[in-house]
């Protein structure tokens, strides 16, 4: 019991590590920099604003490596409720993955060409803008079909929990729903660009998500908890 509560506590600060990160990288650091429209502005924000932007990187690179052992943590966790199931966790959620370092690249990229002497002497402003917005368009594209996974990988990690006897099944549905979330999301901006996706639809993801973070780290995993007969 001792070394499966240490596990679940384990995999919950893997969980908040990637959450938090996630917040600030994809969230925070965007909107103190990005001026959609205003490639100019944008690029004056990047210049003044350098180290929360080398912030954005390292705390997407931070992130990424914690989420990359997450799904170890917790097929160590809930392997044994079902092996074939907690593989195909693994197996969505370190997928994605290789997808995000790439996307992190675009924004190395951007730094090169910004503060590189050699660039901006062959650029124009003009250019200089046009491809910065190029590299940001890049990073969210990649970052864009990596939430297939980011979905994906929750239908599995829902089903463990709701099978399991030691956490609460209602985060079990949650996290299943959180999946058709992402894909929802996903599909919906690919197929329909121009119809806003209501923001309620990430809902179910955004609380299964937290909560089974906070469970993890606070309760641990007790042999029975409410929800679970």
């Amino acid at each position: 019991m001792d070394s499966r509560n240490k596990t679940a506590r384990t995999a919950g600060l893997l969980y908040l590590v990637t959450i938090v990160s996630g917040i600030f990288s994809l969230i925070y650091v965007p909107s103190h920099i990005n001026v959609h429209g205003d490639a100019a502005s944008t690029v004056q924000n990047i210049i003044a604003s350098e180290f929360l932007f080398r912030l954005g990187i390292a705390a997407g690179a931070l992130g990424y490596v914690a989420f990359l052992l997450l799904p170890l943590a917790l097929y160590e966790l809930l392997g044994n409720v079902n092996r074939h199931v907690a593989i195909l966790m693994v197996a969505f959620g370190i997928a994605c993955v290789p997808m995000e370092f790439v996307a992190l690249e675009h924004r190395l990229d951007i730094l090169s060409l910004l503060t590189g002497e050699n660039h901006l002497q062959i650029f124009t402003s003009d250019q200089q803008n046009t491809r910065v917005m190029s590299l940001l368009d890049a990073y969210d594209n990649a970052i864009f079909i990596s939430e297939i996974f980011w979905g994906l990988w929750l239908l599995p990690f829902g089903y463990l929990v709701f099978k399991c006897n030691f956490l609460p099944k209602v985060l079990g549905v949650l996290l299943m729903l959180g999946c058709f979330s992402y894909l929802i999301g996903y599909f919906g901006k690919m197929l329909f660009p121009h119809i806003a996706i209501p923001r309620f639809i990430m809902s179910p993801a955004s609380f299964g998500e937290i909560g089974i973070c906070l469970w993890l780290l606070i309760a641990g995993a007790r042999k029975r908890v409410w929800g679970n007969g």
